[in-house]
Order: C-alpha cells, then sequence, then structure tokens
C-alpha cells in the first residue's frame, strides 16, 4: 500500500492503492523494466477511462463506475481471498472508510468526465494529492508549486471557466478532495491489513454501496452483455491491471520515484482523451496541464529531499 513519499502523488481516477515493495522474480511481466511497468499501468489506466467515456451513454455515469467497482471487486477477492476473522472494530471501521472514500472518488470523477474532457479533468483531480502535500510538508517552496498549479488551473479554464462545464469542473475539484483523503485511507489500510487484503475488501464495499445507485440510474441496461463487457474492460483496464503492474514495478523501482511518474498521468489522460475521444486540447489548455505535471513533480522532488535530509541527520540513520 502507500509508503509516505509515495503517498504524495498516488494514481488518479481509479482508486489505485500504491502498494508496498515486495520481494520475489517479477516474472515475465518483469521484462518491460520498472518504469516501464508504471508507464503501461498509467496508459491503462487513462485508456480505461476513455473506454468509460464511451460506454456512459449505453449505462450512465453512475452505471459505469457500479460496474467497474463490481467487477474490479470480485476479482480481487478471487485474487487476494482476504481474510475475515482476526481483524479489530477500528480495522473494519478503517476499511470501510476507505471504501466510501474510493466509491465517492470514482463517482465524483466520472460525473466529472461525462460534462468536460478527460485531460483538464484529471489536472483538476490532481490538485487534491498536491494540496495534501503541501499542506503535510510545511515547506515554504511546495507554496510555489501550489501558486504554479493554481496558475495552471486558470488557463485551464480560459481565465474563468467560461470554455469549461463548471459542474464538471465542481465534480472533478470534489473528486480531487475525495483522492486526497483516500491517500490518507489507503496508507492507514495498508498498515492494518496484509498484502491487498485491505484494499479487496475495500473495494467490496464500495461496489456494495454503489450497486444501487448504478440499478438506480441505468436500471436493465446494466444487464445487456455488451454493457457488462465493456464495463468489465473498464475494471480491468483501470484497476486490475494497474494494480498488478504497479506491485511488479515497486518491487525494484523506489516509491518516490514511482510518486513521480504519476504526477504526468493528466498529460497520458489528455492523449487517451485525444486518441479515444477526439477531445482536442487548445494551446493555454495543454499549456496548464503542463503547468499542474511541473508542480505535482516538484512537490514530490521536494518531499523527497526533505525525507532524506532527514535520514541523514544524528539518530535518523
Amino acid at each position: 500500500m502507500s509508503t509516505p513519499d509515495a503517498a504524495t502523488t498516488p494514481s488518479p481516477t481509479r482508486a489505485r492503492a500504491v502498494p508496498a515493495p515486495t520481494t520475489g522474480a517479477p516474472g515475465r511481466w518483469g521484462s518491460l523494466g520498472p518504469v516501464g511497468l508504471v508507464l503501461a499501468g498509467g496508459i491503462s489506466v487513462q485508456f480505461g477511462g476513455a473506454l468509460a467515456v464511451s460506454l456512459m451513454p449505453r449505462a450512465g455515469a453512475l452505471g459505469v463506475v457500479a460496474l467497474r467497482l463490481l467487477v474490479a471487486a470480485i476479482v480481487l477477492l478471487v485474487v487476494c481471498r482476504p481474510r475475515l476473522r482476526g481483524h479489530s472494530r477500528t480495522d473494519w471501521g478503517t476499511v470501510v472508510a476507505f471504501g466510501i472514500t474510493m466509491a465517492a472518488m470514482n463517482g465524483l470523477f466520472y460525473q466529472s468526465v461525462a460534462r468536460i474532457p478527460l485531460g483538464p479533468a484529471v489536472t483538476l483531480e490532481v490538485l487534491g494529492p498536491l494540496a495534501l502535500s503541501v499542506l503535510t510538508s510545511r515547506r515554504a517552496v511546495n507554496f510555489v508549486w501550489a501558486g504554479l498549479a493554481l496558475v495552471g488551473v486558470f488557463l485551464l479554464g480560459g481565465g474563468g471557466f467560461d470554455s469549461l462545464d463548471p459542474v464538471g469542473v465542481a465534480f472533478a475539484l470534489a473528486a480531487g478532495a475525495m483522492w486526497a483523503a483516500y491517500i490518507v485511507f489507503s496508507a492507514r489500510t495498508g498498515r492494518r491489513f496484509p498484502q491487498a487484503d485491505g484494499l479487496a475488501l475495500a473495494m467490496a464495499v464500495g461496489a456494495v454501496l454503489f450497486l444501487p445507485l448504478g440499478i438506480a440510474e441505468s436500471g436493465a441496461k446494466l444487464t445487456d452483455p455488451v454493457t457488462i463487457g465493456l464495463g468489465a474492460a473498464v475494471a480491468i483496464l483501470s484497476s486490475v491491471l494497474p494494480y498488478t503492474l504497479e506491485l511488479l514495478a515497486l518491487r525494484r523501482l523506489p516509491a518516490p520515484t514511482f510518486a513521480i511518474l504519476m504526477s504526468l498521468e493528466p498529460a497520458v489522460a489528455a492523449t487517451a482523451g485525444f486518441l479515444v475521444l477526439d477531445q482536442a486540447l487548445s494551446a493555454p489548455q495543454a499549456l496548464a496541464i503542463a503547468l499542474v505535471i511541473g508542480a505535482s513533480m516538484g512537490a514530490v522532488r521536494t518531499q523527497v529531499g526533505r525525507g532524506r535530509t532527514k535520514a541523514a541527520q544524528p539518530g535518523n540513520g
């Protein structure tokens, strides 16, 4: 699960946890190299998000989220087979809060991409983790990164967000707030549950909570075989496959490097939106995404440098 450094910018749009480094043979996927695995996971997530947008006319935003969470929960429960006994009330409270946060983050984000392009939506969402990084670091330089991100947001909105649906913008920002909360509960869950057991249980909680909303919006549409198949593809691309690739990557990749790579995802999202959904960006929007990416990477590097400085101090080595 999340480590302190990686937690500053984990992956957007999909309720992905940052698994803890493990040991063992990486298998055939390891031939891609750890950086290749992370990039492959990021590409999978964003193209899964683009596929989800194309599925929304068939199943609605809430229906797509319900299908994604349900399929991902089933796969993770089968693969992880988490132990249900032996956990305290606090353990269960943490995993339930994690599941609620995960469901809210996904639901709000998908409501956003139903109204505004994928690239700007991910860029606005990443402000949540960036704000968390700035507030927790207490270093003056991080306010520079925050200012840079705000300039990017100003450009993204064309100086007044008249070029983007304000409701979609509000949903993206709310998803970012839930993403910041997700980071906190992801780390707590990781400390209380072994391997990915907490993630699997939290995904199941999110699926159970969201399924009634999906049924209320989409009803019988969710039983259509084509819709189910596409929903399963979204779950695999946006959740299951990225989890696997990231787990393999973090066996050999330092968590800070992983977090910096995650900062590139708004650009990947914009590319996926252009290729799959024909969502072209204006020059100011492209510059805005670049500024937010730069701010996010700068905040991560500042956090990493702070950690190294502490480690070098007497009594920390």
